[in-house]
């Protein structure tokens, strides 16, 4: 892990040593769209002691598998098609599932089911359209600027304008992801759940995280860098 101090901004300790994401899902703290907060002020918003944070985070080494931390745009969105993108559309049709067994079997018991109910498809019914608008319009800009000999026309303008929706689909995401959590009191299922109830949450809790992650490489990694990488090109044809 790089020396860490309260300075630091969560996205970047994430980037460099994604062990962390796992810390900072454990104390409530959002590094993906909150990711540009410096740690010592997310504690404090939080009413966290940064020392036991830090303690928490020190000996993390660099994950293992692909390092998208140093991809160039053009790699990091076919990293993010087929991880992210992939595991959204087998996880989101399976939860639904699922959810639809265990409210049909403990509903009348747990009425908080059709509210978790309501939310996760309000998250899907945001979240499938989200990754096709990605991958039909951002990704194919994002590849062709990486591969241009000279700065693309794009029909929207600039990649920034496609960029800033997404940034903006991403917090309402997390908005849903937070009531999830809230709505499962954690995504801790009640002593009388069965193995799919525990399944569900398990699921549940595995979105968040997987989330979470996904939208701290877009946010905090790809798009800055894309960004950049245009801005280069408009000084260039200068």
């Amino acid at each position: 892990m790089p020396e860490l101090t309260t300075e630091r901004t969560l996205a970047d300790v994430v980037t460099e040593a994604p062990g962390a994401a796992r810390v900072f899902e454990a104390f409530g703290l959002d590094y993906c769209c909150g990711g540009r907060r410096r740690l010592g002020d997310a504690c404090m918003a939080q009413g966290l002691d940064p020392t036991v944070v830090m303690d928490a985070l020190v000996g993390l080494q660099p994950g293992p598998g692909p390092d998208w931390a140093a991809m160039d745009p053009a790699e990091l969105v076919d990293h993010l098609e087929a991880t992210h993108h992939a595991h959204l559309r087998r996880e989101l049709p399976r939860l639904d599932a699922l959810l639809d067994k265990v409210t049909g079997v403990h509903g009348a018991r747990h009425p908080e089911l059709d509210e978790i109910g309501i939310t996760f498809r309000a998250l899907r019914n945001d979240l499938e359209p989200h990754l096709a608008k990605e991958e039909r319009v951002l990704f194919p800009m994002i590849r062709e600027l990486a591969t241009a000999t000279e700065r693309p026309t794009f029909h929207c303008g600039s990649v920034a304008n496609p960029i800033s929706v997404m940034m903006a689909e991403h917090d309402r995401a997390g908005e849903l992801l937070a009531t999830l959590r809230r709505l499962t009191d954690g995504h801790v299922p009640p002593p009388d759940g069965c193995a799919s109830y525990r399944a569900l949450f398990a699921g549940l809790a595995d979105l968040e995280a997987d989330t979470h992650l996904h939208v701290h490489k877009e946010n905090n990694v790809l798009f800055p860098a894309v960004v950049a990488q245009e801005q280069r090109w408009t000084t260039a044809s200068r």
